[in-house]
């Protein structure tokens, strides 16, 4: 589908994300990664066509570690912009970048009509084992919220939360002042990583609103579907904790096509639990697939275009 300049001009096609979280309906919203390939970005716009008629809140487009697809990113979120009528989010790192190389990212994104991120201090690229402040920038997700809110104050800014915990944090204490200093730098909203017991998600609400955090939090969704994913998912989100029940269910699958009905029923019966309780918005990380997210679609009753009342 491609949006013509008169419906760029429609607010509906550009909405900002306190828009979207000020509405009365709960925002479901996607995750997508650059393509390094035609044929994987043939294949990833299959998905989005695919994932399009359920009528998300937005979209959102990662960076690779260590800032490794900055340029595939901004072609991904350029496309989405031009061709759906989807709004997009891009994530936006500290590495690797000045400021003054981030102004410029930021500007190009104002000039296309792009009116939000997701401000992350970032991983560092591969092989190395610390993340480095790169001479002329920044060190601290918070200090990128600073400045994308005094310098583009009309730009949508996301930031990430830990329900689990920080890998690089221990002290939980601690990891709170750290995300109550980026909403206090201007972020709009926290998206969470990834988890699969619920209890830990509402505590960690809890304990936002104990420190003073008012901003909406968004639930993150990422189904099992395969033995590899899920080891892949523990090396990447370091400290995942997988509940026994989960586990026990995963164990006795008997083969990979069970294996991926019994993640996404637990994926399901995830987000009926955080909608029954009231979440603001859930955030499904694709992995640039439509298939369990459509099936969790289905077995909601959330029909093409619909969304859930809150």
């Amino acid at each position: 589908m491609v949006v013509t300049a008169a419906q760029r001009r429609d607010r509906r096609w550009l909405m900002h994300i306190r828009e979207i979280l000020n509405s009365n309906r709960i925002a479901f919203s996607f995750e997508f990664f650059p393509p390094k390939d035609e044929a994987s970005a043939a294949d990833l716009f299959r998905t989005i066509s695919e994932l399009v008629s359920l009528g998300p809140a937005y979209v959102s487009v990662t960076y690779g570690a260590g800032g490794s697809t900055r340029e595939l990113t901004r072609d991904l979120v350029l496309r989405i912009q031009s061709e759906t009528s989807l709004t997009v989010v891009s994530h936006l790192t500290c590495v690797g970048g000045t400021q003054a190389e981030i102004g410029h990212i930021l500007e190009d994104f104002e000039r296309h009509g792009i009116q939000n991120v997701m401000a992350l201090r970032g991983d560092p690229p591969r092989g190395q084992r610390e993340f480095t402040r790169t001479e002329g920038g920044f060190g601290y997700a918070a200090e990128l919220v600073a400045f994308i809110r005094r310098e583009f104050p009309r730009m949508g800014i996301g930031v990430a939360g830990y329900p689990e915990g920080h890998p690089e944090t221990r002290n939980r204490l601690t990891e709170l002042d750290h995300l109550r200093a980026k909403v206090d730098a201007g972020a709009d909203y926290i998206c969470t990583q990834l988890f699969f017991d619920n209890r830990d998600f509402y505590d960690f609400c809890e304990r936002c609103e104990l420190v003073g955090i008012r901003v909406p939090v968004l639930a993150g969704i990422m189904p099992v579907t395969s033995r590899r994913g899920m080891k892949r998912m523990a090396d990447l989100a370091a400290g995942t904790h997988y509940p026994a029940r989960l586990l026990r269910a995963l164990a006795r699958a008997e083969d990979d096509e069970h294996f991926e009905k019994v993640g996404i029923h637990w994926a399901t019966e995830q987000v009926r639990d955080l909608v029954d309780h009231g979440v603001r918005g859930v955030h499904f990380y694709t992995l640039n697939r439509s298939r369990a997210t459509l099936h969790i679609y289905d077995s909601l009753g959330v029909t093409r275009s619909e969304s859930l009342m809150r």
